[in-house]
Order: structure tokens, then C-alpha cells, then sequence
């Protein structure tokens, strides 16, 4: 008996301790970084489409059968060099229909001016009635008129007729044409648009910003316009453009349009920049990131992969010296690559959650590993 009760008091021992240690398991160790203050500059990337400097649309402007190419499909044109011609035919036909009435018209004429004259000094001694003169005064000028008709209708006929010679516009780079010789071209359904030119060795870039985007940067420019000594005033205007590779084009843009107030459908507003482009490097069509620097210096910022964003309200996770978990909301502002500037609600030294933010919670105690932080951004 004596010997059971012993046996029974030494299981309730053992269950005891082994409670204790399930208890005192120890801390889920947690990757954490320290907040410091870093020297950054922060920009906005916007998605943009690149456009030539212009880009001139070739267009069949009248009707017939496309008889000549007289180009290389992809390679660069000059101004009033001719590229197509359409068969001028019917054309040559009205401007010559129209010519012979011109010489109608002026026959007409000699004979009305003839008769006008001869009244004119007869009317002044009565030999003819006024009735008489001032029908055929009113026939002169009406042949008078019927020349500058038949004038006006020739010169319209000559001008179709030039338009059968279709030559470039500008100094440029011409793309692959819409229509083959033989082709009916200069209504619909049939090509009307035969091709285009483009200027490249400027670029545009159109991209959109949002309204909140606008203000900030608005704000910011008109911080650097008025501030004399502002460190980025040199900086003014001049944007960076990211191509799809990832690499920075070689020249610098600026802004030369915004659209005159925000689009209430999409609530953004249209604004292009322009580059240059003397190595023809950036074509028409392609995407690019305009990388716009709002500003630079020592702000404290933290990797994005600490950030939670839920419905607009950003928070971290914050580990307390006593390696409590405590869930604190911040103000962001720009973003630098990977990092993202924190404008309010952590300080230098603190410690917070890097890619371990799902599996922490509020009050939670964990044993925090310190790592370096090293910055993947290629821009």
C-alpha cells in the first residue's frame, strides 16, 4: 500500500513537470531589422507608351489603284521624297475636261466683253435702251464669274491629280506598308492609312498619375521653384526613363505637357515628357517607366516586405526590448526601390518584422534574429 501511494505520488509529480515544460516552450525566433535612417531619394515609376517626337500618318487621299512603292519598308526618308504613287488617269482625264472648259469660259468671255464695250459708250447717247445694256453688262459679268469657276475647278482637278504622288512629310523613319501595288486603296474598306513616318530622334512618352500622385508632386515642385538653394533645383523638371530591360536610357527628359485637369472617370490625369533620342535606340510603341525624384536626403525608411496594407491603413510589426510583439500603424511616403519611406509612427533603434508578418501576432513573445537587409532594387 505503502509502496502504491509513493508510485501514484511520483506519476502526479511527473505530469506536473512535464506540464511546466510544454508551458515553457520556448519562443518562435523571428527574422526582425533595425530602423534606421538612410539616405535616399525618392521617386514614382509611372508605366508609359513611347511615341515618336511626330508620327505622321500617310494617308491615300483619293481613290484608285496603288501603282508604285518607292521606298524600303523600315528605313529613313526625307522630307518630299515620294513614296507612293496611285494611278493618275482619271485624274489627267478631269484636269484636261476641265481645261478645255476654262477655254470655253474665256471664248465666252472675249465675246461678252466684246459686246459690253460696244454698249457701253451707246447707252451714254441713248442709241440703246437701258434694259439692253444692263443685260448685257449682266452677261459679262456673268462670264466673268463662269472663268473664275471653271479656274477654281481645274485648280481643285490639279490638286487630286498631285495627290496620286504621295510624298513624305518629314525627315523620318517609315514602318511596313498597309497595301500592296495593284491594291484599290482610298476607301474603306480598302487601306486608307498606307503607312507612317516617325521622327524618333526625340521621343514622347505619354503616361497617367493619379489626382493624389498630382498634388504631391505639384506640391513638391512648387517646394523646389520657390526654395533658392534647394538641392534638387538643378533637377527640375528632368525625368528618367526605365526601358523594358530594366536599363536607364541614356538621356534625361522633361515634362512638356499636362493635361488641363483630371479625367472623372479614371480619376487621372494625362502628362508627357520628352527625351532625347539621337542613337534612334527608343522606337514607337514600345512601354517604358518614367522615373519622376520627388526628393532626397536622410529619412527613415524601412524594406516593403515589413509593410501591411489593409484598406489604405499601413502598419509593421514592432518587437519590443522586452521581445513582446506590438502591432503599430505608420505613414508612409515615397518609395525607393525596395525600401519605402516611413514619414511617422516608428523610431530609429526600434526593431520590426521582416517576412514574417503571418506568423505573428499582437502580445506574442519571440525570440528575434537581428539580419541585414540588403537592397535587391536594380533602380
Amino acid at each position: 500500500m505503502k509502496f502504491f501511494s509513493l508510485l501514484l505520488l511520483s506519476a502526479v509529480v511527473l505530469v506536473s513537470c512535464n506540464g511546466k515544460k510544454q508551458k515553457e516552450a520556448p519562443p518562435q525566433e523571428i527574422p526582425v531589422i533595425k530602423v534606421e535612417k538612410q539616405d535616399l531619394k525618392m521617386f514614382s515609376l509611372f508605366v508609359g507608351q513611347v511615341y515618336g517626337y511626330k508620327d505622321i500618318p500617310i494617308r491615300a487621299r483619293v481613290e484608285g489603284y496603288l501603282e508604285g512603292v518607292h521606298f524600303k519598308e523600315g528605313f529613313r526618308v526625307k522630307k518630299g521624297q515620294l513614296l507612293y504613287t496611285i494611278d493618275a488617269q482619271p485624274f489627267e482625264a478631269d484636269v484636261a475636261a476641265y481645261q478645255s472648259k476654262l477655254a470655253e469660259a474665256k471664248t465666252m468671255l472675249v465675246k461678252a466683253m466684246a459686246e459690253y464695250n460696244r454698249y457701253k459708250p451707246l447707252v451714254k447717247t441713248n442709241a440703246v435702251s437701258k434694259s439692253d445694256y444692263d443685260a448685257v453688262k449682266a452677261e459679262y459679268e456673268a462670264s466673268q464669274a463662269a472663268v473664275e469657276a471653271a479656274e477654281a475647278n481645274l485648280d481643285i482637278a490639279k490638286i487630286k491629280l498631285s495627290y496620286t504622288r504621295i510624298k513624305s512629310p518629314i525627315n523620318g523613319i517609315i514602318g511596313k506598308t498597309q497595301a500592296k501595288e495593284g491594291e484599290f486603296v482610298g476607301r474603306d474598306p480598302n487601306p486608307v492609312i498606307l503607312n507612317t513616318v516617325s521622327r524618333i530622334d526625340s521621343i514622347r512618352v505619354e503616361f497617367f498619375i493619379s489626382e493624389n500622385q498630382y498634388l504631391r508632386l505639384a506640391r513638391y515642385l512648387n517646394k523646389v521653384l520657390t526654395g533658392q538653394n534647394h538641392p534638387a533645383r538643378d533637377r527640375i523638371g528632368k525625368l528618367l526613363l526605365v526601358l523594358s530591360d530594366g536599363s536607364l536610357h541614356k538621356y534625361t527628359g522633361h515634362i512638356d505637357f499636362i493635361d488641363r485637369g483630371v479625367d472623372p472617370n479614371t480619376g487621372a490625369m494625362l502628362v508627357q515628357a520628352t527625351y532625347p533620342n539621337p542613337e534612334h535606340i527608343v522606337r514607337p510603341g514600345q512601354y517604358a517607366k518614367v522615373k519622376v525624384v520627388h526628393d532626397e536626403g536622410e529619412v527613415i525608411s524601412v524594406p516593403q516586405r515589413c509593410i501591411n496594407e489593409i484598406q489604405g491603413i499601413y502598419s509593421v510589426y514592432v518587437v519590443r526590448p522586452d521581445s513582446i510583439i506590438e502591432p503599430r500603424n505608420v505613414e508612409v511616403g515615397y518609395r525607393s526601390g525596395d525600401l519605402w519611406e516611413i514619414k511617422s509612427g516608428l523610431k530609429e533603434g526600434e526593431r520590426v518584422v521582416i517576412d514574417a508578418i503571418q506568423m505573428v501576432r499582437k502580445g506574442q513573445k519571440v525570440a528575434p534574429k537581428e539580419i541585414e537587409f540588403k537592397s535587391k532594387a536594380k533602380i
